[in-house]
């Protein structure tokens, strides 16, 4: 079967995606709420928003026990698993070897780890010279994921970080 567009129906694709590249394009904030899997109570928000180095990550998350808990941008936006795993492995566009967030190279989800207090809370304020908001290698509709436990930053490919106890969606902010 062949299919032939019709000019109405042609140009409304070339404009749709027009409007999706142009809004694409435009993304400075994003944001991802972190919600529990199955079991957990971890919940939080991670932000990402453009800086004159890279994106600046900003990460707020309740619920962990204390220590070290691995931090990735996963490669899908799916947190329909009940345990995570629908967002599949690290980011990885490039290719690379698993390092930490400063290692060269490294996989664009390579975040390292947050550090959860006695409280259970983490915090993590860093800019990122790999993670992008726009173009091919964005991480727009990727999905984080919070880790039971550090990544070693070293075992490939994904740190040895364990199961998953959040996972949220990166989506374009206001």
């Amino acid at each position: 079967m062949r299919l032939r567009l019709t000019t109405p129906l042609f140009l409304s694709v070339v404009a749709m995606a027009s409007v999706v590249a142009v809004h694409a394009a435009a993304a400075t904030k994003a944001v991802a709420v972190l919600h529990p899997t199955q079991g957990s109570s971890v919940e939080g928000k991670a932000t990402f928003t453009t800086a004159a180095s890279g994106v600046k990550v900003v990460v707020h998350v309740t619920g962990l026990t204390p220590g070290k808990h691995g931090f990735h941008i996963h490669e899908f936006g799916d947190c329909s698993a009940a345990d995570g795993t629908s967002a599949g492995g690290h980011y990885n566009p490039a290719g690379a070897p698993h390092a930490g967030p400063e290692g060269s190279p490294r996989h664009v989800g390579d975040l390292g780890n947050v550090s959860a207090d006695t409280q259970g809370k983490a915090a993590y304020d860093r800019t990122d010279r790999l993670v992008k908001l726009d173009g091919p290698d964005s991480v727009v509709g990727r999905g984080v994921i919070v880790h039971a436990g550090a990544d070693d930053l070293a075992t490939q490919p994904t740190g040895n970080a364990g199961a998953r106890l959040a996972c949220g969606v990166v989506g374009i902010a206001k």
